[in-house]
């Protein structure tokens, strides 16, 4: 049938922009310049505007770091004096930003703090006021900053991953970033995507861009897109250990995931076009800006066969309750084996990536994730179809709960 080759088409088509993809990156090219400035000289940012919760354990482990630097160079953006998160700053000596303007992104609000910064330093790290390092978190990453690299990213782990499944699942969005994404692109010195948090910028970059210009509802792809553009260097640094809080509930990841992908295609619309051009006028990092013209296209296609063999199959079935030429157990047979088939893929990749991934899961959670990850993994396709038709999206604030003393204390 005409729409069976459609199907494999759509597949084709994507194994082989993974493949395609894959080579590319190993041709990568993007030397490293060795640095000589003094690697102790660094700031800390954290947007923090009503997070009382769970600040204080992210100011212990800072204080607790085995590197260590003052705490009045701990920058803690607030939007209010009133806000209870002031107070406790204080008591740490950290020091305290008050925003004037109320745009309500991480974007604008760590460009605004910089820009009322009047101290330079040799490089910035961002965190959010969730999160929690392990005593080492700095010195691994001082590492990587002495390798030269314009921004490093560290490994984020999970402070509530065993809550339940649902928080277990979100943490896995960050392995397949990391684990799967961003440890295959070190190899080949190809431009890492930065996720979120728990990473940090030189502060020449800092000191051109005079404040911080990602303001999109993604900052850090944004951010991705533009050191692969301009060819900063980057690295993942998986001994770079910092703990982070994901949703428990399910409707705050479909509100969380739809604002990734919108920001997801705002940023590509934005910064693909000029990463084309720069690609016809220079070699330079080539694997890594052809890999981020390709994004998730090969994965898109090869959803967009599946779904399509799928729904086919669901008309046989339709269909075969009316027509007695056609058995129903045969249409009922390829639905339940495409079905399977994926899910089995999708759980094996699972498995794999739990297996490699170094996220604190117990045994029970580990199993129940594997069996439900393949479920979590299709319900993209419905935050991208609401992101895609929804106009307005906003930036949302997730409540954070969770104190995590044990985490301070490894």
């Amino acid at each position: 049938m005409l729409i069976d080759l459609i199907c494999l088409c759509f597949v084709i088509m994507g194994v082989i922009l993974l493949i395609l993809g894959n080579l590319n990156i190993r041709k990568n090219k993007n030397p490293i310049e060795k640095t000589t400035v003094n690697s102790s000289n660094f700031a800390v940012l954290i947007p923090a505007r009503d997070e009382s919760l769970v600040i204080e354990n992210l100011l212990k482990s800072l204080k607790n770091q085995t590197v260590k630097f003052s705490m009045q160079d701990v920058y803690v953006i607030v939007e209010t004096k009133e806000d209870r998160t002031v107070e406790i700053c204080q008591k740490y000596n950290a020091t305290v930003i008050i925003r004037t303007t109320k745009k309500q992104r991480k974007g604008y609000a760590l460009d605004e703090a910089l820009k009322q910064i009047k101290k330079e330093y040799d490089l910035y790290f961002i965190f959010d006021a969730d999160n929690v390092l392990d005593k080492n978190y700095f010195k691994e990453m001082l590492k990587t900053y002495k390798q030269g690299y314009d921004i490093g990213v560290g490994y984020r782990n999970c402070k509530n991953g065993n809550d339940n499944v649902i928080s277990a699942c979100s943490s896995l969005t960050f392995s397949m970033i990391n684990t799967l994404g961003n440890d295959f692109r070190n190899k080949y010195n190809a431009n890492v995507v930065v996720s979120g948090t728990g990473f940090y910028i030189k502060g020449k970059w800092i000191k051109k861009w005079q404040g911080y210009p990602f303001h999109s509802l993604t900052e850090d792809y944004e951010l991705s897109l533009y050191s692969i553009l301009h060819d900063l260097t980057t690295y993942y640094n998986d001994n770079a250990i910092f703990y982070d809080e994901q949703p428990t509930k399910y409707s705050q990841t479909v509100k969380q995931r739809t604002r990734w992908i919108k920001g997801y295609f705002d940023s590509r619309k934005k910064y693909i076009p000029l990463i084309v051009k720069s690609m016809k006028k220079n070699k330079k990092n080539y694997g890594s800006k052809y890999s981020a013209c390709l994004g998730v296209r090969a994965y898109v296609y090869l959803a967009i066969g599946i779904i399509l063999y799928i729904l086919k199959t669901l008309i046989l079935l339709f269909i075969s309750m009316f027509d007695k030429n056609i058995p129903i157990y045969i249409a009922l047979m390829f639905l339940l084996g495409v079905v399977l088939i994926a899910y089995l893929i999708m759980m094996i990749i699972t498995y794999k990536m739990i297996k490699k991934d170094k996220l604190d899961l117990n045994k029970k959670t580990k199993i129940k994730t594997i069996f439900y990850n393949p479920i979590y993994l299709t319900t993209y396709v419905g935050c991208a179809l609401r992101a895609v038709s929804k106009k307005n999206i906003t930036w949302d604030k997730i409540e954070h709960k969770v104190n995590s003393k044990i985490v301070i204390e490894k």
